[in-house]
């Protein structure tokens, strides 16, 4: 099977806490006939994998190296601190870093906050992952500083969250390589962006239909049509020698010759 002949397809990295169901379910309904394969990668990895043709465009959180790659910034996401449910935290609405000085921050290895200056105090060491942080803070080992997204997707019934008014906030954003702006991108784009299905932007110009006849010019036509069967008629049963000057076939009482016509006859009578 030659390139050409490969049925295209949609290829969609997202990152924790992304969820593109929206999307994908547009994309369904507007391309059935190309499928879209969703490519779950972390933070870290998401540039790696559009770089290396690992997918068509992704959800990544910003910052993005715009040298090579495209990215249209979509929402920016709430911070939380993550916490046990019978924490003193967990009797307020929000609270600011200073709030928690006096607790252990856990600082995992994937944190994406990008922090200039960590709040509360260290942990003895980093967790490798986010989902690692949260299993100590369900051991009351510390709490948990990430976005919200994060905190609803690595949920447990004993744990909470509260906002945090003045911690780092993390945006979501549509990245693609620059390059490589293909038609399926940009439609997948259109969708993001919230595009009518009749939106012509980053679809081929749709080509021009054959003008139609004016009313007016086709009321016009037929006048002259009928006008002229009409005409043409009149001219037909006015005509000497024509259907109407034809005589029907019938006898005046007289003969040809100007005599009167003989009596028709009948049966012989029988002699008595």
């Amino acid at each position: 099977m030659t390139g050409s002949d490969v049925p295209p397809s949609f290829r969609l990295a997202y990152v924790p806490g992304v969820t593109p169901t929206k999307w994908v379910r547009i994309w369904n309904e507007r391309l059935p006939d190309v499928p879209l394969t969703l490519v779950g990668v972390s933070a870290a990895e998401a540039f790696d994998t559009l770089r290396g043709s690992g997918a068509d465009a992704g959800f990544v959180r910003l910052p993005v190296d715009r040298a090579d790659l495209s990215a249209i910034p979509l929402y920016t996401e709430t911070t939380v601190v993550v916490i046990p449910k019978d924490h003193l935290v967990a009797a307020v609405e929000e609270v600011s870093t200073a709030d928690l000085a006096d607790e252990i921050v856990l600082h995992p290895l994937d944190d994406v906050l990008g922090w200039e200056t960590l709040p509360g105090r260290p942990a003895f060491e980093r967790p490798a992952t986010t989902a690692d942080a949260i299993e100590l803070v369900a051991a009351g080992i510390g709490v948990l500083v990430v976005p919200q997204s994060l905190a609803r997707l690595h949920h447990r019934k004993d744990l909470t969250y509260r906002t945090v008014t003045d911690a780092p906030e993390s945006r979501i954003a549509l990245s693609w390589p620059e390059e490589r702006t293909t038609d399926l991108v940009e439609e997948f784009i259109g969708i993001v962006r919230g595009r009518t299905v009749n939106s012509t932007r980053g679809r081929p110009p749709t080509p021009p239909q054959p003008k139609q006849r004016k009313a007016g010019a086709a009321k016009s036509g037929a006048g002259k049509s009928s006008g002229a069967g009409k005409q043409g008629a009149g001219r037909t049963g006015g005509k000497p020698g024509g259907a109407a000057g034809k005589p029907t076939g019938k006898t005046s009482g007289k003969n040809s010759r100007g005599g009167s016509a003989a009596p028709k006859r009948g049966k012989p009578r029988r002699r008595p």
